[in-house]
């Protein structure tokens, strides 16, 4: 990754991260896109368990620059749904897709978050389920904890915890193979069951998002929104203010609602691919860290080709305009068009396209798989051709 993207503190290949837990457990299949453990809880060997633990990133600082330039308190409510989807989505990747638990926790600064915040996540989280309720995908709330961290935590920081019990004969494993294609699932527009446009933005990449678009103003307004250790020549380098209008193609987008778009899921169209293709599948991944670059860290001896993507939607170009990162950098940040990636034989490409088309969302053989010496993904942009 760039020095750039270094200096802001993040990173989207986490090497650190990865080493650090190289020597623990993978589980029952180590291969699964979430750790499998045996069933703890009902003690049955053909069950198992998984609990999968994430945040919503820095969303939530931008949340917070929206929430004081505008007083929206609503728009916490997204912030519940990009931290239940980071979680809930990469569960569903493993065969999870019903009957689970979720749990919050939320740390906030006192100072300057208050209780109207706390109450506005926490029914976002409250609609989020019920909504998934009526699309045949079953999820509790296990309730949670807020904690005033205030000597730690800048702003506000909202995490998700969630715990499914399913077969073991249901797990999908990853084994991807040689001939197999790849069927995208786009990341924006408007699905079924969503209200509004979705800019497609997800939840990874935000740092470099708000610093890359943004303008000085925010660093001026709101230095509580960043990290006081970051270089301040690297912070909102951008041209754009929140309330801006992005043009596109000549349709106006408002910078803030592409930035802040909840991050969509794909449960509802998971649970019947699920359902007709689980013997079908190969692996289902979830493109979030590392976004376009995210499988291959589950392949071996494969290279992975995509040649046929989404065009980026307004919001990746907004990103792309602004950014200092490389376009070669952008697809290991930003998933660029689509999210979720389907790996099957190509006879039954075509049907989970349709299906995806019942949902309204948007789907296409994007690429392949081919054997190699060594595993690599390549990335054609229809201009270059980027190789990881």
């Amino acid at each position: 990754m760039s020095k750039r993207y270094d200096s802001l503190g993040v990173s989207a290949s986490k090497d650190e991260i990865h080493q650090a837990i190289a020597h623990l457990d993978k589980g029952l299949f180590p291969n699964a896109f979430c750790k499998v453990l045996p069933d703890l809880v009902g003690k049955d060997k053909d069950f198992c368990n998984l609990i999968h633990a994430d945040t919503a990133g820095t969303k939530t600082s931008l949340a917070y620059l929206y929430w004081k330039e505008t007083g929206d308190v609503k728009v916490w409510k997204g912030i519940s749904q990009d931290s239940l989807v980071m979680n809930l989505d990469d569960l569903a990747c493993v065969g999870a897709v019903d009957n689970i638990v979720v749990s919050s926790t939320i740390g906030r600064n006192k100072h300057r978050i208050p209780g109207a915040v706390i109450q506005s996540i926490i029914e976002g989280t409250e609609d989020f389920l019920d909504l998934m309720n009526e699309f045949g995908v079953n999820i509790y709330s296990g309730g949670g904890e807020t904690a005033d961290v205030g000597d730690i935590v800048r702003t506000i920081d909202v995490g998700i915890t969630a715990f499914a019990r399913i077969p073991r004969a249901d797990i999908i494993p990853i084994s991807i193979k040689p001939g197999a294609v790849i069927v995208g699932l786009s990341s924006s527009g408007q699905t079924l069951y969503e209200t509004e446009y979705n800019s497609g933005i997800g939840s990874n990449g935000l740092t470099a998002a708000r610093h890359d678009v943004l303008t000085k103003k925010y660093l001026t307004q709101f230095p509580e929104s960043c990290a006081p250790e970051t270089p301040d020549e690297v912070k909102y380098t951008g041209k754009y203010n929140l309330l801006d209008a992005y043009v596109c193609n000549g349709v106006q987008h408002e910078v803030g609602k592409l930035l802040l778009s909840p991050t969509r899921t794909y449960l509802p169209f998971l649970v019947k691919l699920i359902a007709e293709h689980r013997k079908n599948l190969q692996g289902i991944i979830h493109c979030t860290g590392g976004a376009q670059t995210k499988v291959k860290k589950f392949i071996k001896g494969l290279r992975v080709i995509k040649d046929n993507l989404f065009d980026p939607p307004p919001v990746f170009q907004m990103i792309a305009e602004c950014s200092l990162c490389t376009p070669h950098e952008l697809y290991e940040v930003y998933n660029m068009g689509h999210r979720m990636e389907i790996y099957v034989d190509e006879i039954y490409a075509q049907e989970i396209i349709s299906l995806a088309a019942e949902m309204k969302i948007e789907a296409q053989i994007i690429g392949r798989v081919e054997a190699s010496d060594h595993e690599e993904v390549h990335i054609h942009n229809g201009k270059d051709i980027f190789k990881y």
